[in-house]
């Protein structure tokens, strides 16, 4: 009897505490891709019926696989270091005023998923 509750009582141990620790993965958000965020779009305005042009993200966590988001449309976008993308703007996408919600988004993480950035918005005039 009194090795049966042993071993009920370190199953119950383990079970409740595991084995090995308590570990945890804060600087990644837990799922293995760091926090992607924009602090600044250069330039932040276009004149609307402008031509095309280049859109400079700086940020941090941004990596290959970060894709510049235009209203929620994919633009090409150009990886060039873990705090700037570039992505190319079509005279399109600044034909008429309004305001253009920007995001990155970094694909990849423990379960193949991603992290969006924070949203800056582009004003065109």
């Amino acid at each position: 009897m009194k090795i049966t509750s042993v071993l009920l009582l370190a199953l119950f141990t383990l079970f409740v505490f595991g084995c090995g620790g308590y570990s945890s993965n804060t600087s990644t958000g837990g799922g293995g891709t760091t926090a992607t965020h924009i602090d600044a779009l250069v330039p932040n305005t276009a004149t609307a019926g402008s031509a095309a042009f280049t859109l400079t993200v700086n940020g941090s966590g941004f990596a290959a696989s970060s894709t510049v988001y235009w209203n929620a449309a994919t633009r090409p976008t150009t990886f060039a270091t873990a705090k700037q993308l570039t992505a190319q703007i079509s005279a399109a996408d600044i034909a008429t005023a309004g305001t253009i919600q920007v995001y990155a988004r970094t694909s990849g993480g423990a379960y193949g998923g991603g992290v969006n950035s924070n949203t800056v918005n582009f004003t065109v005039n």
